[in-house]
């Protein structure tokens, strides 16, 4: 993995993603007391960055591979990612998702044509259920995280970044982190920058922040129990750890009343919709002391339930 992979994917998914957008408030600058800009992936299609990776994946596959189909395990947003470009290409897939999964997320993967396989996330391995369907079927796996292909195409927000922001910019970029590829993505992206990339994670599900101050891979003891389900996961990757412990700083931890917080603030001065474990890195950006003056939140998804979402602001929003 290299900054030249980056560049690569690129290419290949120029045509296929959106160039999102740096958003600012000044309240919100007051409230954090910094700059805080979010990068807002909630308007990317599929309403998550997880369109590049998917799109990356799936153009990087030898079209006779390709042709075969391909199987994803997702919460939701690699879900999505992965059955647009499937369909684009008109090749099967089959997303393995757990049961538990918000409704919006389930709905919108299988009107884009794919399979939908449930799991119970406390009581079954996805691997495990991946790798088997894969195996019978002759399906290529496409990993949510520990993929090459699927961390260049999240590195193209860097690149995207490198370009709206000022020459020699020095801040700190904050991302929503589950098994790190788009955090370790970012860091490749923005590599020899001056700029810092930081992994966000809810409370009690901080492996990534665990594995970093420690220097090797820690597990959650648990993979369920935050509204921020679209980061949980057991570990970082293989691949992505390397990256993470070379690149990046510290990483952070925020409640999920902060995440939802967060998604109110967004809301109401940034007109945006995240869903809360996308609106991690900007609790973290609004609420967390001791960060850089300038910081850019990475607001990477916006597929909310209804529910949590009205819940949110009937609590936050007074």
């Amino acid at each position: 993995m290299n900054r030249a992979a980056i560049v690569a994917a690129r290419e290949r998914i120029r045509a296929h993603v959106r160039h999102t957008p740096l958003l600012g408030s000044p309240a919100l600058d007051a409230l954090a007391g910094r700059r805080v800009l979010l990068k807002a992936e909630c308007l990317q299609h599929t309403g998550s960055f997880k369109a590049r990776g998917g799109w990356a994946a799936l153009s990087a596959l030898p079209p006779e591979v390709r042709a075969r189909g391909v199987i994803a395990y997702s919460s939701g947003n690699h879900a999505q990612g992965v059955a647009r470009a499937a369909a684009a290409f008109g090749v099967p897939a089959v997303i393995v998702m757990p049961a538990d999964a918000p409704g919006v997320k389930i709905a919108n993967t299988r009107a884009l044509g794919a399979e939908v396989v449930l799991y119970d996330r406390a009581t079954e391995d996805r691997d495990a259920i991946g790798a088997t369907i894969a195996a019978s079927r002759g399906l290529s796996l496409v990993k949510p995280f520990d993929d090459a292909a699927v961390i260049a195409g999240q590195g193209t927000i860097g690149l995207e970044l490198l370009e709206d922001l000022p020459a020699g910019w020095r801040g700190e970029v904050l991302a929503p982190c589950g098994g790190g590829g788009l955090t370790s993505g970012l860091a490749l992206a923005l590599e020899g920058s001056g700029a810092r990339v930081r992994p966000v994670e809810p409370e009690g599900f901080d492996d990534t922040a665990r594995s970093l101050a420690a220097g090797r891979i820690e597990r959650n003891a648990r993979l369920s129990g935050s509204v921020c389900d679209a980061i949980v996961t057991p570990s970082p990757g293989v691949l992505t750890f390397p990256i993470l412990h070379r690149l990046c700083g510290p990483g952070l931890a925020v409640t999920d009343d902060q995440a939802l917080q967060a998604m109110v603030l967004a809301f109401r001065h940034l007109r945006v919709v995240l869903e809360p474990g996308g609106a991690v890195a900007l609790a973290a950006a609004l609420f967390t002391p001791n960060l850089a003056p300038e910081v850019v939140a990475i607001g990477s998804g916006g597929n909310v339930d209804e529910a949590i979402f009205g819940a949110a602001l009937a609590r936050f929003g007074g």
